[in-house]
């Protein structure tokens, strides 16, 4: 129901994120809807940028009030995100010039895209 694996739902045991469902000897693990909603909760979270860590924590601050814990958090979050964003566009000028450089190449000369990475130098 929660779209997930049992090895993952037994990994998440393991990690402390999940608890391990009381079972008579020789049965099934039975999981009700607190764990369907449990997991849920971590995959969104997962799929926020959130480390399993970083959800350990959500849900140890899910039970209480910690709103404004929870929204520093989420806001250092955001800022770790904004900083990635930066980096990544800088990545994609660093990749548009070497292949900008790759296009103005002249054929025999070899590939300017592997000579600046050999290099360590952007043209």
């Amino acid at each position: 129901m929660a779209g997930v694996h049992l090895e993952t739902i037994r990994y998440y045991q393991r990690l402390g994120l999940m608890p391990t469902p009381e079972r008579d000897y020789g049965s099934v693990r039975r999981y009700g809807k607190d764990a369907v909603s449990r997991l849920r909760f971590i995959k969104r979270a997962q799929g926020l940028g959130f480390s399993l860590e970083e959800v350990k924590l959500l849900l140890e601050l899910s039970a209480g009030e910690h709103c404004a814990e929870t929204r520093s958090f989420a806001e250092q979050k955001k800022r770790l995100v904004e900083k990635k964003i930066a980096d990544l566009r800088g990545i994609r000028s660093a990749l548009d010039k070497l292949i900008r450089a790759c296009r103005s190449g002249r054929a025999g000369r070899g590939c300017p895209i592997i000579e600046s990475l050999s290099t360590g130098r952007l043209r």
